[in-house]
C-alpha cells in the first residue's frame, strides 16, 4: 500500500469508530445493538470480502480496457487540480447514482439487484455495505472507470473511494442528527434513514447518496417533521439471511417477481 492509501484506510477506519461512538450517544433509534443480526454478514461477507474480490475485477477490467484502447493516454482532464478532477467525478457520479437508484426503485428487473441493499432491519454504520455483487459492479465500473479512462491523477480513485465509504458509513448511521438548512444540500442520515423505511413503498423516496439537492430538485425528497419510520427491511419475509442465498435469491422465477 502507499502512504497515501494508508493514511486514507486510517482515516475511514477513524471515521467508523467515531460514527459506532456516536451512534451510542446520541440514538436515532434508540435500544439498536451494536451485535445485532446481519453484523458479520455485512461486515466480513460485504464489507471486506466481497469490495476485495470486486476491486480487483472491477480495476481489472477498466486496466484491460484502457491497455487497448489507451484512451488514458489522451489525458483529457490531466492538466485538472487534483481537488477540481475530484470534485468533478463526486458530482458527475452523484447525479448518475440519483438517477440509476431511482430506476432501480421503479423496475421489477433492477429492484432484484438493489433489493439486498434494504434487507437490514436494523439500519447502522456498517449496513451501507450490503449491496448485490451484481450492484457494485455496475455502480462502481461506471464509477471508477471514466475516472482511469480521462487521464485523472492516481491519486483521485483513492480519495474518491474514501469518500464513498465515509459517505455510506455516515447516511446509514443510528445517529439522531438535525443538520437544518444543510439537509437541503448534504445528504445524512435524517432523510437516508427514511429511505430504508419499511412503511415507505411504491417506488421509495431520498434517493441521493451524498447530494440531498438532487431529491428537492427532482421532487423525491420526504422528511416529515417530527416523524421517525416504524422499522426498517423488506416486507418480503422470505428474502436469505445469506450472503450466498441474497445472491441466488435474484435469480428465482418471473412469476415471484417482487
Amino acid at each position: 500500500m502507499s502512504p497515501l492509501q494508508i493514511y486514507l484506510t486510517a482515516g475511514l477506519v477513524a471515521f467508523m469508530g467515531l460514527v459506532i461512538l456516536l451512534e451510542r450517544l446520541f440514538p436515532y433509534t434508540p435500544g439498536q445493538p451494536f451485535f445485532r443480526k446481519g453484523l458479520v454478514l455485512d461486515l466480513a461477507f460485504y464489507g471486506i470480502l466481497q469490495s476485495v474480490a470486486l476491486g480487483w475485477i472491477i480495476f481489472g477490467l477498466i486496466h484491460w480496457i484502457d491497455s487497448v484502447s489507451g484512451w488514458s493516454q489522451t489525458g483529457l482532464i490531466s492538466d485538472w487540480p487534483v481537488w477540481v478532477q475530484v470534485a468533478f467525478f463526486l458530482i458527475t457520479h452523484d447525479l448518475y447514482i440519483y438517477w440509476f437508484h431511482r430506476w432501480q426503485h421503479r423496475s421489477a428487473l433492477l429492484w432484484r439487484v438493489h433489493e439486498a441493499h434494504h434487507s437490514t432491519r436494523q439500519v447502522d454504520w456498517i449496513a451501507g455495505m450490503r449491496s448485490h455483487s451484481f450492484e457494485i459492479f455496475i455502480n462502481q465500473t461506471i464509477e471508477f472507470a471514466p475516472v482511469i479512462l480521462m487521464g485523472a491523477a492516481p491519486e483521485v480513485a483513492l480519495i474518491k473511494g474514501t469518500i464513498d465509504g465515509i459517505w455510506g458509513t455516515w447516511i446509514h448511521s443510528n445517529i439522531d442528527v438535525k443538520t437544518g438548512w444543510l439537509q437541503y444540500v448534504i445528504n445524512g442520515p435524517e432523510m437516508h434513514r427514511w429511505h430504508h423505511a419499511i412503511e415507505i413503498t411504491q417506488g421509495g423516496l431520498n434517493y441521493a447518496t451524498k447530494l440531498a439537492v438532487w431529491d428537492w430538485m427532482f421532487g423525491t425528497a420526504w422528511l416529515p417533521e417530527g416523524k421517525k419510520p416504524s422499522g426498517y427491511g423488506l416486507t418480503d419475509e422470505a428474502f436469505p439471511d445469506t450472503w450466498t442465498g441474497q445472491h441466488l435469491y435474484l435469480f428465482r422465477p418471473f412469476d415471484k417477481l417482487a
